[in-house]
Formats: structure tokens, sequence, C-alpha cells
């Protein structure tokens, strides 16, 4: 294991000669600000470098060490001066062109962060509107993937109802000990994660409604809970309610009149299996 172990060229099964015996992944950067417009962090690439003159993301080849994230986060900050304050990993989308891949890591940024060239592979960085992306000189691989990945940078929230996931899981004993199960099931989703139709890893804003003898359930790392004060469907409609106009929302719950109430805010809903299958 050591540092720029990646550095080299390979071949992949369709002949094409990439940078990153490892593979090699990027950092896309995503901000929207009040009126909910994106903004993407674009590199403009030095001349010198291959497909040099052309836009597309701080990033390069990964060190064997390294998953996508830590790559793309080390590339961004050797390249842009980026670290990981304000930043909030979304997902991992894998462009696979067998034997190499490029991972694109997609994150939520808090603000348009200061960004310049930080060593001699970029000539410019800059915050440019989703619609201005494609007028750019696009690097070919960004260029090919990107009609796929502009498509998942909006920000994702799942709510999750608790007591109606518990119940449909049908632990042995559970209603003996409503809160154990509620942070058992907790515990077991972040461990087990959740899985997306195209990322190959997905890192959603979670929110578990809990509600009655489990309230108390302990918080557990990477998932908010709420407890609610009175009914537990009151409480999801609340957090469906405060959630962004461009927000993705999820609902995971079989309540027939919650899934009604869900559906007039204009909310996505899955039954508990979509999570349970997980587990």
């Amino acid at each position: 294991m050591a540092a720029k172990d990646g550095d080299g060229w390979i071949e992949c099964s369709q002949g094409h000669m990439h940078w990153g015996v490892h593979g090699a992944s990027g950092l896309l950067a995503v901000h929207h600000d009040t009126a909910g417009v994106p903004y993407v962090l674009m590199q403009e690439r030095a001349l010198w470098s291959h497909h040099g003159g052309t836009w597309g993301l701080p990033g390069g080849a990964r060190d064997s060490h390294e998953d996508a994230v830590a790559s793309a986060l080390r590339e961004a900050r050797e390249e842009a001066g980026l670290g990981e304050d304000g930043l909030r990993i979304a997902g991992v989308y894998r462009d696979d062109h067998g034997g190499w891949a490029f991972e694109t890591v997609i994150a939520e940024a808090a603000e348009l962060i200061d960004a310049r060239p930080a060593n001699l592979e970029s000539t410019a960085l800059r915050w440019l509107r989703l619609d201005e992306v494609a007028a750019k000189p696009l690097h070919p691989g960004f260029a090919a993937s990107w009609p796929v990945v502009r498509e998942l940078i909006g920000p994702q929230t799942v709510v999750l109802d608790v007591a109606n996931i518990v119940g449909a899981r049908a632990e042995h004993g559970w209603w003996h000990d409503r809160r154990g199960a509620a942070e058992r099931l907790l515990g077991d989703l972040r461990t087990a994660g959740l899985e997306h139709p195209v990322l190959a890893r997905w890192f959603p804003r979670i929110v578990a409604v809990v509600e009655g003898a489990a309230r108390d359930a302990a918080a557990v790392d990477g998932i908010e809970v709420v407890a609610a004060r009175a009914g537990g469907d009151d409480a999801i409609v609340e957090v469906v309610r405060r959630a962004r106009p461009w927000e993705r929302v999820t609902v995971v719950t079989a309540d027939r009149e919650l899934r009604r109430r869900l559906a007039e805010l204009g909310a996505e809903v899955r039954g508990p299996s979509w999570v349970l299958n997980r587990l």
C-alpha cells in the first residue's frame, strides 16, 4: 500500500487506454441556490494533460488502498484545494469499461465553496449552472456520462415510518420491546445501506420517525431520528412538508391513509419491503 501506486496506464476490455491502474474517480460538487438552481464545480484541464483544454471534474487515479470517495476527496484537495467541510457525499456513479472504471462521487455543497487551481493539472475551476455545462468543450469521458449523471444530482431524502416497518418485519417479540426493535432496525439499515437503480453507492438523507414506546430510540450515525410528539403520521407529513421544492422525497410505509396524504404532497411512497429486503 503506497501513495500514488495507482498512477499508470491500463487498457480496458473495450481496447481504450485509461489513466489509473486501479481505476479513477472524480468529485462532482453540487450546490443549489435559494431558488433551487443547481451549480456544479468544473475543472478546465491544463493544456499539457491528457485531453488538455477540456472541462471535467477534479479527479484522477485511485490508489490501491482507497475507495472511490476517499480518492475523489484527495484529488479535489490536491487539484482544487477543497477540504471536506461543507460537503456531504450523496452517491457514487460507476462508469464501468470492463477491467477499468471511473467513479463519479456526487457531493452536496452547502455553498459555492472557493476553489482555485492548487497544482499544475488545472487551468481554471469554476461553478457553472447546470445548463451551462454542455456548452463547454468537455472531457470525452465526462461528456459520455454527463447525460446520466446530471439526472442524479438532486438532493434526496428517505423518510422511514419506523413503527410500520418494524411491524412488517415481524421480529419475534418486537411488541414487548418496541424501542429495541426500532434501534435494531436502524442499526441494521445503517450497516446494509439502501439500493439505487443507477448509483453504485447511495447516501440519501435518511429521516426515521419514531413514536409511542419507541420515542426514546437512540440516534444512529447517518440517520436523523425524529420523535413524534403525537401521532407518527402527522410527524411524517410535517417532515415531507418541510422539504425543499426541488428535493426528492421517498417515504417508506404501508399505511393506506398516510399514503393518501403523502400523494397529495407529491412524495414518492414505497412499501416496507423496499427496506426489509436489504436486511
